[in-house]
C-alpha cells in the first residue's frame, strides 16, 4: 500500500458510517461464543426453506463503518439488506459484526463462524460467496488469501488490497471488483493495480471490475443494487 493513502484509507476504514435500513430486515441477530470472546452476526435464512438434503448458497457479507458491540448495525446495515433481497430467496446470508470500532477483521473468527454455520445449517460447501465493503472489502481480500479452496467467488467493494500477496490469490477464483471513480479514500488505483498483476500472471484471468463514474467512497450504494452482480454470484461453483 502507497504510503500517501494510508491517512484517508484509515479514515474510511474507521469512521464511515453503516447505512440505516430502508426496509423490515429479515437477518436476525446471533452470537458466536470463541472461549473468552465472542462474535456477533446477523443471520437471514432462505426465504423458500431448504428440502431434505437441499444444500443451500451462503453468502457472507463484512461491513465497512465503525463496528463496536451492537448489532442492530448489521441487523440493519443497508448492504446486507440489498443482499438479502436478491439473494435470499434461496441463499443464506450472514453478516458479522466487526468488534473493534478502529481495527482489522478478525479473519481466525470468521472462519469459526463459516464453520458453525456450516455445521448448524444445510449450507452447500461449493457455493459460499465472500464480499465486503470498504474495510470489509480489505477483509474479503484477506480472508479469501488464507482460506484458499473455501469461497466459490470474491465480490470486494471499494476496498483496500494488499498487493504484495496478490500470489495468494486462488488460482482461478472468479473476482468481480467494484469501485467508484472520484473515490479519495481508497483510491480507485489500488484496485486496477491489483487485477492487473492478477491478470498477468493469468492467476485470475476471468477477473470483472466495474467503475462507477461520477461516484465516490460509497460504491457499495450502487454495487449491491447490480441484479446482474446476484445472477452472476450465483452460477458460481468450487471445483
Amino acid at each position: 500500500m502507497r504510503t500517501a493513502y494510508v491517512a484517508p484509507l484509515l479514515l474510511a476504514l474507521f469512521v464511515a458510517r453503516l447505512a440505516p435500513a430502508t426496509a423490515q430486515s429479515t437477518l436476525r441477530p446471533e452470537v458466536l461464543a470463541l472461549g473468552v470472546d465472542s462474535l456477533r452476526y446477523a443471520l437471514h435464512e432462505p426465504r423458500v426453506p431448504p428440502g431434505p438434503g437441499d444444500l443451500r448458497p451462503l453468502v457472507l457479507y463484512l461491513h465497512g463503518g465503525a463496528g463496536g458491540a451492537d448489532v442492530a448495525q448489521v441487523v440493519g446495515d443497508a448492504s446486507a439488506l440489498a443482499i438479502v433481497e436478491h439473494a435470499g430467496d434461496s441463499a443464506f446470508v450472514a453478516a458479522p459484526l466487526n468488534r473493534l470500532a478502529r481495527g482489522f477483521w478478525d479473519l481466525r473468527a470468521l472462519g469459526y463462524l463459516l464453520d458453525s454455520l456450516s455445521a448448524k445449517h444445510p449450507v452447500d460447501p461449493r457455493r459460499i460467496y465472500l464480499t465486503g465493503a470498504s474495510r470489509g472489502g480489505l477483509g474479503a481480500w484477506m480472508l479469501a488469501m488464507q482460506n484458499p479452496d473455501r469461497f466459490a467467488a470474491l465480490v470486494p467493494v471499494c476496498g483496500a488490497v494488499p498487493h504484495p500477496y496478490h500470489v495468494w490469490i486462488e488460482d482461478d477464483l472468479p473476482i468481480w471488483v467494484f469501485h467508484g471513480a472520484d473515490d479519495e479514500a481508497i483510491p480507485t488505483s489500488e484496485t486496477l493495480l491489483l487485477l492487473e498483476r492478477l491478470r498477468l500472471g493469468e492467476r485470475s484471468p476471468r477477473a470483472r471490475v466495474t467503475i462507477y463514474e461520477g461516484v465516490g467512497h460509497e460504491a457499495w450504494e450502487r454495487a449491491y443494487r447490480e441484479p446482474e452482480l446476484y445472477a452472476w454470484l450465483l452460477r458460481q461453483r468450487l471445483r
